[in-house]
C-alpha cells in the first residue's frame, strides 16, 4: 500500500497481521521511502517475473511493435480541434513489419547440349540459379481471386468439390504477372537511354508507396549516336506506318549480345541449335490480317530455360502473329541424339521423324499437336510425357473419349509407369503420378477445383477428332478452356484438314505456342478393293484411285445382268486383284461410253444382303452364308486373315456371324488356348451367370474364330473377345464402327459390309474421315507389307463418284460442336472473374471473330478519328435529321403497305389519268406531287406523271420546252383562236382547236421531260407503280394530246396551276384515298400503318427542308453522318459480347435459372444451383426439381433407383415396361416436371419443344429391369423382361450408380438426411453380380 502523510507529517503505513486479517498502524522513519515490495501485505510472497511463453511474447510484440498508436500529446482531446495543416500519417506511429519476398532464386532449366559448361566434378549437372518472381510461382496456383488458394480436405484432393472454386484458366487477360504495377517505360527501350544518358532515376519501387532517393543517375559513356532532329510533319507520317521495319530497339540489341555470349560461351557444339533455332525462325507463320502495330499483346517474364532455348511462350507478341507453328524440322530430326542425350525414356525401336520433333519440343516445355494415322506411333508421344512427369516428380493426364480406351490404356502403361484410372465408376490409385481418365471426369475435376489440378504438368488427349461428336464434343472444348497456365497440352490426333486452325486456336486461347507436328504417311500403306461376284478388284492403291480397276468390275456387271442369270461370262476385263498388284495407273483417255447409273436406296437394298424380292428367308440367308464364305474362303487362300468386317447395326452383326454356320478356323492348340483364356475370365461370374445365352453364344463362336463386337455386348464378354483377337486366335470379327475407335487391335484386312450407315436420323453414305478411321485398322505395323481394305458388293455397284469421294477425299474438318448447359452456366457464376461470356469468347466456334477483333479496334479507332461535315442550314436551326428520320420511317411502313395496298387492284382503278399522286424523287429522299397522264398500256408498261420539282437545278427551262414556246409562236396563226377573258370559265383550256381531234396515244416527248410554268418547275417521267407512294382523293382535268402528243405550254401551264390549287394551305398534300371506304382495307395493322404513313408524309411536306435548295446537298451529309453513325455501331456491336452467336441462349437460359430459383437476380448461385451442380449423368433441370419436389420420398430405396433409371437410359425404340402402380404414378410425376420445365424454357425464346425434351431427356424402358434387378432378381431372369441388349442394361445399371452418388451429394447439401440414407441403400442394392465386375484390363486375367 502507499505512504501516507499526515498533516503533521508524521508518516504511517497500514499492515495486516496473522492470518485473521487484522490492521495494524506503523510510523514510518522519516527516510524510509515507499517500495511495491514493502507495502504487499505480510502473508503474500514477493512476486516473481512470470515466465516467458509464445503467448505472451507474441501479445508484447503486438501491443508495443504490431498495433499502430497515435501520439497521446499530439491528438488529444484538447488539440484536435486545434491543428488541421499537420500530417497525420507521418506523425502516426507506424512501426515497420517485414514484406513479402518479391522474388526467389530457383534453379533453372538448361538445354540438355549447354549443360556441359557447368558440370561439377562429380559429372553430375550443376544447374545455374536464377531469380524469379514470387508471382510467376504463384499465378498457376490460383482460382479467380487475387489471393492464393489453400488445400482443401483430403478426401477432396483428386474429385473436387462444388464449395472449391476452379483454377484461374490459363490465357485470361489481366492476370497477376500482367497487371503488376510497373514503372513508366520499363517494358519498352526507353529506359536504356535513361541508363545511358544519366538524369532522374526512379525512386520508388513498384507497389511501394515511399522510395529511396540516391540521387541522379551519372552518364555512362556508349558509342551509340543518339539524334535529336526534327522531323518534318510528312516525313512523321510516312516513318510511323513503318516503325516497326524501320526501328532499333536497345531491349533487341542487348537480348541479342546477351544471347550471343552465352551461346559462345558455351562448350558442344552450339552450332546444332543455331541451326534448329533458324530453321525454326523461317516457318512460315500463318496468314494473318494486316494488324496496327500498336495492337501488342502485354510481355511476361519467362523463365531462363525458354530464354536460354531460343523460345518464350509467354513473351511479347503481336496479336497477328501465328501460335501454331508447324514442324517438318530437319535438324532437329538428324542431330535429335545430340539436342537431347539423356532421354526420360529409352525407345526399343528407331523413332519417326515426327515423333522426334514431338519429344524436343516437350523437352522444352512446349505444348504439341500430333496429326497422323491410325497406327503410326501416337502413343509414343503420351509415353514419353509420362515418363517427363515421372522425372520431374509432378503429374500427367491421359484423357480419352471412351472408357474402353482408358481401361485398355491403363493395361498398357502399367508395366512402365505409376498408372492410375478414374473413371465414373472406378478409382484406381490416384495418388499415381499418371492419370488416366475419361475427359468428363478432367472436366469436373476442374469446374470443381480438384487440388491435384496444382500437381499437372502434362495433359494429353488422345482422339482430338472426337470434337466433332455432336453430343460430347464440347467437353474437349470445355477442357481446353478452363486448364490452367501451368499446364501444358498434347493432343493426338487423325489426319484431319484444319490441324493448323485448330492447334491456332487453342494457341490463342492459352496464350502459349502449339507446334504442330505429324505424318500423312502410313505406316503400313493401303489398297482397297470391290468384292463381287467372288472376286477382288483393286480400284484405290496409295491414296490415288484406279478407274481402270473400277472400270473392270462395272464391265462385269453389266455381263452378269446382260446375260439374265445365266451366269458369268469366263473372260474376265481387267485384272483381279489375285493376279498382284503391278496394274497400271495411266488413266485411259478412249471414249468410256455410259454407264448404268444406280441411285442410293438401291446400294442400302442391296447392302443388306436382298438379292431378290421373290426370295424366302431362308434363301436369303443361305444367300448371306455362302456369300460370306466365299469371302472368308478368298481370303484365308490369299493369307489375309485376320479380317475385321465392319456392320453398321448390331443386329447386322449378330446375324452375319450367325450366317457362318460350320466355318471353323482355329486349329486344336488356338481352341485349348481360347479355351482356359474363357474359362479364367468367366471364373469371376457366379453360377447362373456364367451359363447367360449371349456368354454361351459367344463362346461356342469364339472358340471357332469367330468374334462379335458391339455395345449390346456384356462389358466382361467385349473385353474376351479384345483380348483373344489381340492374341490373334480371332480370325473372322464382326463388329460395328465403335470398334476402330475403342480398340487398339490392327488386322490384316479390313471389310465394310456396306458404304452407308443410320445416324439416328437417316440413311447416310459414310463420310471421308469415318471411312478412314475404320479403314485404318488395316495393316500391322512389322508384320504386313500392306493393308487391305474390302468393300462388299452384292447386287449393286457403288458409284465412282461415291467411290472416290469416300476413300481419297478429305476428311471431316474439326468443327466446334460448342454449346452452353446448365451445368457449364452454373459453376461459371461461381467464379467472379471467369464469365460465361469468357467461355463463349474462347469457344473455337467465336475463333475467327475474336481472331479478328484487333482489326477491327483498329478500325473502330480509325472511324472515330474521322471528322464528319458540319450542316450549316440557310433557314435557321438544321431540320433535315428530323426530315430524315421521318423519311426512313415511312419507307419502314411503305414497305409494309406497298404491296398490300399500292398495288393492289382497287388502288390500280383509282390510277387514271388527272389522279393526283405523291411520287417519290429519283434523286433524293424526297416525294413530289403529281397527276397521272397516262396510265399503263400494252405499248408502256408505266405510268406517265407530270411531277412539280423545286430543285435548283431544274429552275431554267430546259432546251426542249424554249423550242416549244418558238414553235407555238410561229404556228399560233395558223389554226387556234383566243377565246374572250371574259368569257373563259375554269374548266376551258386556254386554246380551243377550229378542228377537234381525237389524241392516237403516242408519246411525242422526250422523258424525262422538264418545263416552267407560273414560277414552278415541272418535269414529265416514267415511273412504276411502286415509285407511287400516296394516292391522293381528288382529280384535274388534262389534256393528253397536248400534253403528249402535240406538246403545249399553255397545257402545261394549266396543269401546274391546277396542281399547286390543291396546294393551297402551304405545303400540304391533297389528303389521301380512305382506306376503308376508298381501299376497302380490312386489316387492322394495314390500316393503321397506311394512317401513320400518310401523316408523316404530311408532316415532311410542312418541314422547311422540304423544297430548300441545299436539300440534295444536306441530305447527302446526313446520309453520310448515319452511315458512319452505324458503321461504328456495328463495329461497337461485333467487338460487344452481344455479339457471340450463343449469346440469345445464354440470356434465355438464365432467365430460366431466375425463373426456378437456381440463381437470384443478382446471379448469384443459390442452394438449389449447387444442388444443379452436382448433377452430370441426367438433365440437371429434371434432376433438380425432382429433388425439390421430393418425388423421391414416398419411394421405396428399389422404386426410387427404377424411375431414377430413366435419367440415364438412353435407348428409343424399347418394349413397353410392366410397372406397378405406384411406379406409374412416379412416371408421369416425373414426366410432368419435364414437360413443365419444357414449356418453361420454350416460354423464355429457347429452341425446344417440350414434348421433345421430355422424351429426349427421359426414357423409361428399363424401369421395371432395374426395379427387379434392385429387388435381387438373377440377371438371366431380367434379361427376358425386356428387348435391351444385355450390354446396355448394364451401362444403364453401371451409370444409375454414379447418379446415385450424385443424388446422394446432393442430399448432403439439402440436409435430407432420409433421402441421403435412400440413396445409399439403393446404391448398395444394385452393385453386385456381373453389372459390376471388374475389367480384365484393370484386374488382368
Amino acid at each position: 500500500m502507499e505512504r501516507v502523510e499526515a498533516t503533521n507529517e508524521v508518516a504511517f503505513r497500514v499492515r495486516f497481521t496473522g492470518h485473521s486479517g487484522h490492521l495494524r498502524l506503523e510510523p514510518l522513519p522519516p527516510v524510509q521511502r515507499s517500495t511495491p515490495l514493502s507495502s504487499l501485505p505480510d502473508f503474500i510472497l514477493p512476486p516473481a517475473f512470470p515466465p516467458e511463453t509464445p503467448e505472451s511474447v507474441k501479445a508484447y510484440l503486438e501491443d508495443n511493435y504490431l498495433r499502430p498508436e497515435l501520439d497521446p500529446d499530439e491528438f488529444s482531446v484538447e488539440n484536435s480541434g486545434r491543428f488541421w495543416d499537420f500530417d497525420w500519417f507521418g506523425r502516426a506511429k507506424v512501426p515497420l513489419e517485414p514484406s513479402a519476398p518479391r522474388s526467389v532464386v530457383a534453379p533453372s532449366w538448361e538445354l540438355p547440349f549447354r549443360r556441359s559448361k557447368n558440370t561439377g566434378p562429380s559429372g553430375i549437372w550443376n544447374p545455374s540459379s536464377v531469380e524469379v518472381d514470387v508471382a510467376e510461382l504463384m499465378e498457376g496456383a490460383q482460382d479467380s481471386g487475387s489471393m492464393p488458394r489453400m488445400p482443401g480436405p483430403a478426401k477432396d484432393f483428386v474429385r473436387g468439390s462444388t464449395n472449391s472454386r476452379p483454377f484461374r484458366p490459363g490465357g485470361l487477360d489481366g492476370s497477376q504477372a500482367l497487371a503488376r504495377n510497373l514503372p513508366e517505360d520499363a517494358l519498352s527501350g526507353e529506359w536504356v537511354c535513361k541508363v545511358l544518358d544519366g538524369g532522374p532515376a526512379e525512386t520508388v519501387p513498384p507497389s511501394f508507396k515511399k522510395g529511396l532517393d540516391l540521387g541522379d543517375l551519372k552518364k555512362y559513356p556508349y558509342q551509340w549516336t543518339c539524334t535529336d532532329q526534327k522531323i518534318s510533319a510528312e516525313k512523321k507520317d510516312l516513318m510511323d506506318d513503318d516503325l516497326n521495319m524501320y526501328s532499333v530497339q536497345f531491349d533487341d540489341l542487348f537480348k541479342k549480345a546477351w544471347e550471343e555470349d552465352i551461346i559462345e560461351g558455351s562448350i558442344g557444339d552450339g552450332s546444332v541449335q543455331n541451326e534448329v533455332e533458324k530453321e525454326e525462325t523461317n516457318i512460315d507463320p500463318l496468314p494473318e490480317a494486316e494488324i496496327s502495330s500498336d495492337n501488342t499483346i502485354s510481355s511476361e517474364p519467362g523463365n531462363m530455360g525458354a530464354e536460354l532455348g531460343g523460345q518464350n511462350d509467354d513473351s511479347s507478341k503481336h496479336q497477328g502473329e501465328a501460335w501454331a507453328l508447324l514442324g517438318g524440322n530437319d535438324e532437329i530430326v538428324s542431330h535429335f541424339y545430340e539436342l537431347v542425350p539423356d532421354m526420360a525414356i529409352d525407345f526399343p525401336f528407331e523413332l519417326d521423324s515426327f515423333q522426334k520433333e514431338a519429344i524436343y519440343h516437350l523437352e522444352r516445355g512446349e505444348s504439341v499437336f500430333v496429326a497422323a494415322h491410325t497406327s503410326a506411333g501416337k502413343t509414343v508421344v503420351a509415353e514419353y510425357a509420362f515418363a517427363l512427369a515421372s522425372k520431374h516428380c509432378t503429374r500427367a493426364v491421359y484423357t480419352a473419349p471412351i472408357k474402353t480406351i482408358s481401361n485398355q490404356k491403363y493395361r498398357d502403361f502399367s508395366g512402365k509407369f505409376d498408372v492410375g484410372l478414374l473413371t465414373g465408376d472406378v478409382s484406381l490409385k490416384p495418388e499415381a503420378s499418371c492419370l488416366i481418365m475419361t475427359t468428363e471426369i478432367l472436366r469436373s475435376m476442374l469446374y470443381r477445383g480438384a487440388d491435384i489440378i496444382r500437381d499437372i504438368e502434362w495433359v494429353i488427349f488422345d482422339e482430338v477428332h472426337y470434337v466433332n461428336d455432336a453430343e460430347r464434343g464440347v467437353v474437349w472444348e470445355e477442357v481446353i478452356i478452363m486448364l490452367p497456365r501451368h499446364v501444358n497440352i498434347i493432343l493426338l490426333s487423325a489426319t484431319v484438314p484444319n490441324t493448323i486452325e485448330f492447334a491456332d486456336w487453342i494457341g490463342r486461347t492459352k496464350q502459349k505456342k502449339i507446334r504442330v507436328t505429324g505424318t500423312t504417311k502410313r505406316p503400313v500403306p493401303l489398297e482397297h478393293c470391290l468384292f463381287y461376284t467372288g472376286e477382288l478388284y483393286k480400284v484405290c492403291e496409295s491414296d490415288t484411285f484406279l478407274p481402270q480397276g473400277f472400270r473392270a468390275v462395272k464391265d462385269v456387271y453389266k455381263r452378269k445382268k446382260s446375260s439374265a442369270g445365266m451366269g458369268q461370262s469366263g473372260t474376265k476385263v481387267g485384272v483381279p486383284f489375285t493376279q498382284g498388284g503391278s496394274q497400271s495407273r495411266q488413266h485411259d483417255s478412249s471414249s468410256r461410253g455410259k454407264i448404268q447409273k444406280h441411285s442410293g436406296h438401291q446400294i442400302t437394298h442391296s447392302s443388306y444382303g436382298t438379292s431378290g424380292m421373290n426370295h424366302s428367308n431362308s434363301g436369303l440367308r443361305r444367300s448371306e452364308s455362302s456369300l460370306w464364305l466365299s469371302l472368308i474362303s478368298k481370303l484365308s487362300k490369299n493369307s489375309l486373315l485376320p479380317v475385321v468386317i465392319f456392320c453398321f447395326s448390331k443386329n447386322r452383326v449378330d446375324k452375319s456371324a450367325d450366317n457362318m454356320t460350320g466355318t471353323d478356323l482355329t486349329t486344336s492348340s488356338e481352341k485349348s488356348e481360347i479355351k482356359v483364356f474363357c474359362d479364367k475370365a468367366f471364373s469371376r461370374l457366379k453360377g447362373s451367370d456364367r451359363h447367360l445365352p449371349q456368354v454361351v453364344r459367344v463362346q461356342n463362336l469364339l472358340r471357332r474364330g469367330i468374334g462379335v463386337h458391339h455395345a449390346g455386348l456384356l462389358p466382361i464378354v467385349k473385353e474376351v473377345v479384345e483380348m483373344l483377337f489381340c492374341r490373334g486366335v480371332i480370325k473372322v470379327l464382326f463388329s460395328t464402327e465403335t470398334f476402330a475407335m475403342g480398340v487398339n487391335a490392327p488386322a490384316r484386312t479390313v471389310v465394310f459390309d456396306t458404304l452407308r450407315k443410320f445416324d439416328g436420323k437417316d440413311f447416310r453414305r459414310l463420310l471421308p474421315g469415318e471411312y478412314i478411321q475404320m479403314a485404318g485398322r488395316a495393316g500391322r505395323r512389322g508384320l504386313d507389307k500392306i493393308g487391305t481394305v474390302i468393300v462388299m458388293c452384292r447386287d449393286e455397284i457403288p458409284e465412282e463418284s461415291d467411290l472416290k469421294q469416300i476413300m481419297v477425299g478429305k476428311p471431316t474438318r474439326l468443327e466446334s460442336q460448342f454449346r452452353l448447359t446448365y451445368t457449364m452456366i452454373l459453376h461459371l457464376l461461381r467464379v467472379e472473374e471467369l464469365k460465361v461470356e469468357d467461355m463463349l469468347k474462347r469457344s473455337f466456334a467465336e475463333f475467327h471473330a475474336q481472331k479478328n477483333l484487333p482489326e477491327k479496334e483498329r478500325l473502330l479507332l480509325q472511324k472515330l478519328r474521322q471528322s464528319t461535315k458540319k450542316i450549316e442550314c440557310i433557314k435557321g436551326e438544321p431540320a433535315i435529321e428530323e426530315y430524315f428520320e421521318m423519311a426512313s420511317e415511312a419507307e419502314t411502313h411503305r414497305q409494309h403497305i406497298l404491296e398490300a395496298v399500292l398495288q393492289s387492284h382497287t388502288a390500280q382503278q383509282f390510277l387514271s389519268p388527272g389522279r393526283v399522286v405523291v411520287v417519290k424523287s429519283q434523286s433524293a429522299e424526297d416525294h413530289l406531287l403529281g397527276a397521272v397522264l397516262k396510265a399503263p398500256s400494252a405499248a408502256n408498261k408505266q405510268y406517265i406523271i407530270l411531277v412539280l420539282i423545286t430543285d435548283i437545278a431544274s429552275q431554267a427551262p430546259s432546251m426542249s420546252s424554249n423550242k416549244l414556246q418558238e414553235k407555238e409562236s410561229q404556228n399560233f396563226q395558223e389554226g387556234y383562236f383566243i377565246t374572250p377573258k371574259g368569257k373563259r370559265s375554269m374548266d376551258e383550256e386556254y386554246f380551243s382547236s377550229i378542228n377537234s381531234r381525237k389524241g392516237s396515244g403516242t408519246i411525242n416527248i422526250k422523258l424525262p421531260y422538264y418545263g416552267s410554268a407560273s414560277g414552278t418547275n415541272y418535269k414529265v417521267i416514267a415511273i412504276e407503280n411502286k415509285d407511287i407512294v400516296s394516292i391522293c382523293n381528288c382529280k384535274i382535268k388534262i389534256d393528253q394530246v397536248r400534253l403528249l402528243e402535240d406538246p403545249s405550254n399553255v397545257a402545261y401551264s394549266k396543269t401546274v396551276q391546277q396542281l399547286l390549287e390543291k396546294k393551297r394551305d402551304g405545303n400540304k398534300y391533297p389528303p389521301a384515298l380512305d382506306a376503308v371506304k376508298d381501299l376497302k382495307l380490312r386489316d387492322v395493322d394495314l390500316v393503321q400503318r397506311y394512317h401513320s404513313y400518310n401523316k408523316l408524309l404530311q408532316n415532311m411536306a410542312e418541314n422547311k427542308c422540304h423544297g430548300c435548295i441545299k436539300f440534295n446537298e444536306h441530305i447527302m451529309l446526313i446520309k453520310e453522318q448515319n452511315r458512319h453513325k452505324e458503321e461504328v455501331n456495328t463495329l461497337k456491336y461485333q467487338m460487344s459480347d452481344d455479339a457471340l452467336q450463343q449469346m440469345p441462349d445464354f440470356q434465355g437460359r438464365i432467365d430460366v435459372l431466375k425463373e426456378i430459383y437456381c440463381i437470384d437476380s443478382d446471379l448469384v448461385v443459390q442452394l438449389k444451383g449447387r444442388v444443379a451442380c452436382e448433377m452430370n449423368s441426367g438433365e440437371e433441370l429434371i434432376c433438380t426439381e425432382c429433388l425439390f419436389e421430393n418425388q423421391l420420398d414416398d419411394l421405396e430405396a428399389e422404386e426410387a433407383v427404377a424411375i431414377m433409371s430413366s435419367l440415364v437410359f438412353q435407348q428409343n425404340n424399347t418394349s413397353e415396361p410392366s410397372l406397378t402402380p405406384k411406379l406409374a404414378h412416379a412416371k408421369m410425376r416425373l414426366y410432368d416436371t419435364a414437360i413443365r420445365l419444357g414449356q418453361l424454357q420454350s416460354q423464355f425464346k429457347l429452341a425446344i419443344d417440350p414434348v421433345e425434351y421430355a422424351r429426349e431427356n427421359l426414357k423409361f424402358g428399363l424401369v421395371e429391369v432395374v426395379y427387379e434387378w434392385a429387388k435381387g432378381t438373377p440377371f438371366a431372369d431380367i434379361c427376358e423382361l425386356t428387348d435391351v441388349p444385355e450390354g446396355l442394361i448394364v451401362r444403364t445399371i453401371v451409370r444409375l450408380d454414379e447418379t446415385c452418388r450424385e443424388f446422394k451429394n446432393a442430399a448432403s447439401i439439402m440436409g435430407n438426411t432420409a433421402l441421403y440414407k435412400k440413396m445409399e441403400t439403393a446404391s448398395n442394392a444394385i452393385k453386385r453380380d456381373i453389372v459390376f465386375a471388374a475389367s480384365l484390363y484393370v484386374t488382368g486375367v
